[in-house]
């Protein structure tokens, strides 16, 4: 099988550490390849879709293609709202840093019938994965945003430090990180884009944006 991998140092990283051991296959960190290296192509892991949504057109012609789209930040029914005649077949994942290289891929389906596919590739790539439903946040991105929201307003209103949140979450649920930690890892950008997707799309003020994590993603570091 013929895979192709697109994404930043670290997704490449994880992807490695996942499956080197098992699969051959090339990576790319940029859009910046020949489109014609896909006609032999059945595989793709694509970590950048859901921020360039205009380079799903790359895929759409090959019918042969396994598109595998990271999409925590959106659906795969949004990421092709404007793309109709896809000859390719897609496949959203959960790629945000630290939750790839786990035992189970979290996936979405658009077309159940594709489960089948699904199916079979994970098999060939020996991993085991998850369907969840085709929504903003998946599932574990969506729970996880909120933890980290619930942590920043408890250290705003000055309930407790990030520092005893993080000791008290890690032996109270026995996650394998704190809140902060987590964001840590995940990225700030990446909790406050999916939080700030959640909101637009839910109009809930469940998901409302605690304004100290919004000072943080603004100033791109930890505020006081």
């Amino acid at each position: 099988m013929k895979i192709l991998v697109l994404g930043s140092t670290q997704n490449l990283e994880e992807f490695k550490a996942k499956f080197s051991t098992t699969l051959n296959f090339r990576t790319e960190t940029s859009y910046d390849f020949d489109p014609l290296d896909l006609a032999d192509t059945e595989l793709v892991f694509d970590f950048f879709l859901e921020d360039f949504p205009s380079k799903i057109q790359i895929y759409g012609s090959y019918s042969q293609l396994t598109v595998f789209a990271s999409i925590p930040k959106t659906s795969l029914s949004r990421l092709i709202s404007n793309e109709r005649n896809l000859s390719c077949t897609l496949i959203g994942f959960n790629g945000l840093p630290t939750m790839f290289n786990r035992e189970y891929l979290e996936v979405s389906l658009l077309n159940q019938n594709n489960r089948g596919k699904l199916e079979k590739i994970c098999k060939a790539i020996d991993t085991e994965f998850l369907v969840v439903e085709d929504r903003v946040g998946m599932v574990t991105p969506r729970v996880l945003a909120m933890i980290i929201n619930e942590a920043f307003y408890t250290v705003e209103e000055g309930t407790a430090t990030r520092e005893d949140i993080d000791k008290g979450m890690k032996l109270g649920t026995n996650y394998p990180f704190g809140p902060f930690e987590w964001c840590g890892k995940i990225g700030i950008k990446n909790v406050y884009e999916i939080l700030n997707a959640l909101s637009n799309q839910a109009k809930d003020p469940v998901y409302d944006i605690c304004p100290l994590l919004e000072q943080e993603y603004l100033a791109g570091q930890p505020v006081g």
